[in-house]
């Protein structure tokens, strides 16, 4: 068995739009995604989405999200952030959306992004909107790839009235600490929180003065704040400094001997009292929600007052053996280590996409290959069909194909059936994935697949990798592009890859997606297998126009620009023997036809409808210069960022052209040479294996380039 790592899995971390990610005010979520985001292997893909006013980000890969109403007492945020979250994430190809701590977030992507979600608890479930109720808790869990919570706590209370047999799709992720060298301690007792009740100030305050009466070798500090202050210490050993950042907070722990936090509230987890025992301090906790979670060796208060603070506080100031025993076990056994964690986060990642782990023999994948195969035109069109030089690519490749035409589906199944024609194919489609269960499915030039089909089939494989593909020029200036250009944008959102034969910048205003990857068309030693330059062809100027495919004749009146050059052409060199075909009346050729008139030529033309538009390559080329004939390009094209003017002849106007093929119509010696040169860098570029490997890389989120 093969095992192959794919570490570029697309990751977007969507925040609450309150919770705050920067140096100088992040809090528990923030400082969580932080810290494992450092040391993740997804990290280069991974961005981090949320609102604050701050420039000073925690790390490089955030993306803030500006918020009009977010200081309005009458609007909610909520649907503003959505709306602009939803246009983000579209423009981007993530693979996996992580949403933290906020379930009416997720149920507003969730309607409008198809994507594998991943849902972070880190506070009570029962206190927050969207998880009160035992149905929306059941909903995320359906609908989730899984859920984490910061605290087995936290765990439980989601699961409260659930069926605990649904349990598998969760996982609990502790928040997490580095390990810290030892540092020498003064004799300081440290508060770090909300100066309130629930956080247990009040009982820190009694204690704290007596504390310091008794023992006024020691100082006692506060960290935090509170808008509604009622609680107050007023003595000349305590210093209250105020919020302060996560850095500096570190800081105090490493320099207090001694931390308490006496919540009252059920504390999801306690980041506070593991970063305090991480870094030293003999700590002392409740035993409210997710505080015992956090550490082995602080010590918990029976009971949440005065009396047993002070006992315990008293007992550590006192002994000073024992108080040294816990700092350096607090310090040296600590459960919940970043490296540790973060391998289980990207481990929970990496599972959720098998297709990422490849434990298939030989990294064979199945694949369905659904295009118009041309069996209603009896296979006349073989010689040029991509979809069977993407096959015959795929299986030497090593992977297993099953090809479907739906054109000829629905011409060879349309009948006077009770259903129709089209809602058969749909019904074929999902039992023959029923069936095959493929990992790609790859198709191309087509609007017969419903989106309700798609919707269905990646229900029975959420692992299934759509790709489509079109190798029709995509002009938009061009009417021809027009329907093409639609076909696209029926499935660009929805599939996972957009392949096309027209550079990406020529159509990024009108297609609706981001993940656009060119292709060339390749060439196939099965059926560009001839070597013309070893010929000696009678013609010397080989070309043919496309018009009437589906008629096979050219229809009357048909307007085409390109009949305008190629009646000057003939005109200004008539003693070229040319071999033209859809033009001046001569009908359109295909098949072994078009293959028996081609070899019969020297050189051939590439001239395509509109305006030459940046790498577009078609057919035509792939057969000229596949089969060993001398190929003349428009310049515009760019064609020589591929191939060199020792490989293919590149012209910039009418008179360019006409000048160099009467050159080369004279020396063919130096016309074999290139054409050969052409044939063989064309093979070993953009041969039909080569291609779809490059296809299939993409489609599986390997980084590869065809060039």
């Amino acid at each position: 068995m093969i095992s192959k790592k794919i570490k570029n899995i697309r990751i977007a971390t969507i925040l609450p739009y309150k919770e705050n990610y920067s140096l100088e005010k992040a809090s528990a979520a923030s400082l969580w995604v932080a810290e494992f985001y450092k040391g993740s292997k997804f990290r280069v893909n991974n961005i981090i989405y949320g609102y604050t006013k701050s420039k000073n980000y925690l790390t490089k890969n955030y993306t803030n999200i500006p918020l009009k109403n977010i200081n309005s007492k009458f609007k909610s945020s909520t649907n503003e952030y959505c709306k602009k979250l939803v246009k983000e994430i579209n423009s981007k190809n993530f693979d996996i959306i992580e949403i933290h701590n906020r379930p009416l977030i997720f149920f507003n992507l969730l309607k409008k992004i198809d994507k594998k979600f991943i849902f972070y608890f880190h506070n009570d479930p029962l206190s927050m909107k969207g998880s009160k109720k035992i149905s929306e808790r059941l909903l995320i869990l359906k609908t989730s790839e899984k859920i984490i919570f910061v605290s087995e706590w936290v765990r439980k209370r989601f699961f409260l009235d659930l069926d605990r047999k649904l349990i598998s799709k969760t996982e609990v992720v502790y928040p997490s600490v580095n390990k810290v060298s030892p540092i020498k301690k003064d004799k300081i007792i440290t508060f770090v929180g909300r100066l309130n009740h629930s956080k247990g100030y009040d009982i820190f305050s009694k204690t704290i003065i007596k504390i310091l009466d008794k023992y006024p070798q020691w100082k006692a500090l506060s960290i935090g704040d509170e808008e509604r202050r009622s609680i107050y210490i007023n003595h000349p050993n305590h210093k209250e400094l105020g919020f302060l950042n996560h850095k500096k907070t570190l800081e105090i722990f490493n320099k207090s001997e001694v931390a308490v936090i006496p919540s009252r509230w059920e504390e999801p987890f306690g980041r506070t009292a593991l970063e305090a025992s991480s870094r030293g301090c003999a700590t002392i906790i409740s035993n409210r929600g997710g505080l015992i979670e956090t550490t082995n060796h602080a010590i918990v208060l029976k009971e949440i007052n005065e009396i047993d603070l002070y006992k315990n506080l008293k007992k550590l100031i006192e002994n000073n053996r024992l108080r040294k025993k816990i700092q350096k076990l607090c310090r040296n056994n600590i459960l919940h280590l970043i490296k540790n964690n973060t391998k289980l986060i990207d481990q929970i990642r990496e599972n959720i996409f098998p297709k990422y782990i490849l434990n298939i023999k030989k990294n064979k994948i199945k694949i369905i290959n659904l295009y118009n195969q041309g069996q209603k035109l009896n296979h006349r069109l073989y010689n040029i069909s991509v979809g069977k030089k993407f096959t015959n690519g795929f299986i030497r490749n090593n992977h297993d194909v099953l090809e479907i035409s739906d054109r000829d589906f629905l011409k060879n199944n349309n009948s006077f059936n009770l259903i129709p024609t089209k809602e058969n194919f749909q019904n074929y489609l999902i039992e023959t994935f029923k069936n095959y269960n493929p990992d790609l499915l790859f198709f191309g030039h087509t609007n017969n697949i419903d989106l309700k089909t798609i919707e269905e089939i990646k229900l029975m494989n959420k692992n299934l990798i759509l790709s489509q593909w079109n190798e029709d020029p995509l002009m938009p200036s061009l009417n021809y592009s027009k329907k093409n250009i639609s076909n696209i944008n029926l499935y660009s959102n929805i599939v996972h890859h957009n392949f096309i034969t027209t550079h990406p910048s020529i159509v990024k205003q009108n297609i609706k997606t981001n993940n656009i990857h060119f292709f060339f068309i390749p060439v196939d030693k099965n059926i560009e297998c001839f070597d013309v330059f070893n010929l000696k062809p009678k013609n010397d100027l080989f070309y043919a126009m496309s018009h009437g495919v589906n008629r096979a004749v050219l229809k009357d009146g048909i307007e085409d620009d390109r009949v305008q050059f190629l009646d000057k052409l003939v005109k200004k060199i008539p003693n070229i023997k040319y071999d033209f075909y859809g033009f001046a009346n001569k009908q359109p050729i295909w098949g072994n036809d078009f293959n028996n008139n081609l070899i019969n030529s020297k050189m051939g033309l590439n001239l395509s409808r509109g305006k030459p538009t940046k790498y577009y390559s078609s057919n035509r080329i792939a057969s000229i210069m596949g089969n060993g004939l001398l190929t003349f390009v428009d310049k515009k094209i760019q064609m020589n960022d591929f191939f060199s003017d020792q490989e293919i002849i590149s012209y910039t106007n009418l008179n360019d052209l006409s000048d160099k093929i009467k050159f080369y119509s004279a020396n063919d010696k130096i016309r074999k040479k290139i054409a050969n040169n052409g044939k063989k860098k064309y093979f070993k570029l953009f041969n039909e294996t080569k291609v779809s490997k490059y296809i299939i890389d993409i489609s599986l989120g390997n980084k590869n380039s065809m060039f």
